[in-house]
């Protein structure tokens, strides 16, 4: 089992920080790791769950009989609460069975209608969370009978749903949804944006790009260091990784196939520079080609800075490899002595 880091107000407990949110769903930071796809390792949800966050696994693209090998390697590793994240835009009835039988605590649903999923959720004694990227998407999601929306800003890495900025999109939806609880995602990665959110009136921070240097994230070092090094400018908004999920637009980071891409005039598929070519290969022996929605693994070899970056615009504000069990608890001490600190006359 994962040693628990200490929490911002001392060994453990509840933290000026816990929300009504926490409580619900059995945490004691308001941190949500974000399911960043194929950068999710088990360790690393455990690690985020341990130090009193939320951590996600992202299930999708897995098999039922994996998704349920991860679940219980999660829980193997802590007692604590975790969430699994499905994307509604793919055939994931399976898999959603799978995991509510596996009586996961939290599910998360994307870029989908929630409402066939709400009940399911809820017969199986699951929390549902929904990712929105709208105010008006937001009031469908509840209609739908999502118990916590995930309000989503045009700054986010990954697939991002709208267009409204995290700022102006938060404290609209928290309006509009009122009393269902709402976490923020997009643009935090440090304490300064959790203390912003909260005071926006979301009850949790949603980050995923931070994640990304987590050591236990199954991240190529050639991702991390790219992350690393980039500014806020340096997180596209795209669509130019659309192998394998078409129509969706994404934020990445500017690299080789992107560069390329905005240089020929943004072309429609098939007429992309390069397109079609093999430029990385996983240790199983996978090719990837460009314009794949893959990002960079451990093990992979090749030309992995032509994939997918997937990073939000607070991948400036990332600078270090950590482990996540600190990131988070780092996040939460430094929102916790911001919130303090405006409470002081």
């Amino acid at each position: 089992m994962i040693r628990k880091p200490k929490h911002p107000d001392g060994e453990g407990g509840m933290t000026t920080l816990t929300t009504p949110l926490c409580r619900q769903l059995g945490i004691e930071v308001p941190v949500v790791q974000a399911p960043i796809g194929s950068a999710v390792t088990t360790e690393l949800v455990a690690a985020v769950a341990e130090a009193g966050g939320l951590g996600t696994l992202a299930l999708t693209w897995v098999t039922a009989e994996e998704a349920v090998r991860r679940i219980r390697e999660v829980r193997r590793m802590t007692p604590r609460p975790f969430a699994v994240n499905l994307v509604l835009d793919f055939p994931v009835d399976e898999l959603l069975d799978s995991c509510l039988a596996e009586g996961v605590p939290a599910l998360s649903t994307f870029w989908g209608d929630p409402s066939a999923v709400a009940e399911r959720a809820h017969s199986a004694g699951a929390l549902h969370l929904h990712t929105v990227g709208s105010v008006a998407e937001a009031e469908r999601a509840v209609a739908a009978g999502v118990d916590v929306i995930v309000a989503q800003g045009y700054e986010a890495g990954g697939h991002v749903r709208g267009e409204a900025t995290t700022m102006a999109l938060v404290p609209a939806v928290v309006d509009a949804v009122h009393p269902v609880p709402v976490i923020a995602a997009g643009g935090i990665a440090d304490g300064r944006g959790l203390a912003a959110v909260l005071a926006l009136g979301a009850q949790a921070g949603w980050l995923g790009t931070r994640f990304l240097t987590a050591s236990e994230a199954a991240t190529h070092e050639v991702y991390r260091q790219a992350v690393i090094q980039a500014a806020p400018q340096d997180a596209v908004h795209t669509r130019c990784f659309d192998g394998g999920w078409p129509d969706a637009p994404h934020r990445a980071l500017r690299n080789s196939t992107l560069r390329a891409w905005e240089a020929a005039g943004r072309p429609d598929a098939p007429n992309r520079p390069g397109e079609g070519a093999v430029v990385a290969r996983s240790a199983d022996g996978r090719d990837w080609s460009r314009y794949d929605d893959m990002v960079p693994v451990p093990g992979m070899s090749g030309e992995v800075e032509a994939l997918a970056l997937y990073a939000g615009q607070s991948a400036g504000l990332v600078h270090d490899v950590a482990p996540a069990g600190r990131i988070v608890t780092d996040i939460a001490a430094e929102a916790a002595a911001l919130t303090r600190r405006t409470r002081t006359p």
